[in-house]
């Protein structure tokens, strides 16, 4: 993976819904919540994605989120990435990421893309791993 891991954090799905596809495609809607640390500090994200299948064994999701940290710090993020489902309906992402914060700790994250691998379980485990 390039970059440095920054960060980790594993927690719940909090929701799924199938929603209006355009004739070609179901979308799916995913929000989660998770807990870990970034950047040494502890952290709570949560965020909500939509993935589709955009041709056979590819997923594709975009979303969008927020993220607390433990010292009062906190951002808002979005990005989109590809994906596979395997035979137990795992879902595993490779996602690009930018932050927007003004907290003093994570602003080097306002000029960087993450990259987030992350996992979500059809038990309801979620997992990233994140790298900038």
């Amino acid at each position: 993976m390039p970059g440095t891991k920054v960060g980790e954090s594993q927690g719940k799905v909090t929701g799924r819904r199938a929603l209006p596809g355009d004739g070609r495609y179901l979308k799916m809607e995913i929000s989660f919540e998770e807990q870990g640390t970034l950047l040494g500090v502890g952290m709570w994200n949560m965020g909500t994605f939509e993935v589709y299948e955009r041709i056979s064994g590819q997923l594709f999701g975009s979303g969008q989120g927020m993220l607390t940290t433990q010292d009062g710090g906190g951002s808002i993020w979005s990005g989109s990435g590809v994906g596979t489902v395997d035979e137990t309906g795992t879902m595993a992402f490779v996602a690009g990421l930018t932050v927007q914060t003004d907290a003093e700790n994570l602003k080097r994250l306002n000029h960087a893309l993450l990259v987030v691998e992350h996992t979500s379980s059809m038990e309801g485990a979620v997992r990233s791993t994140i790298h900038a």
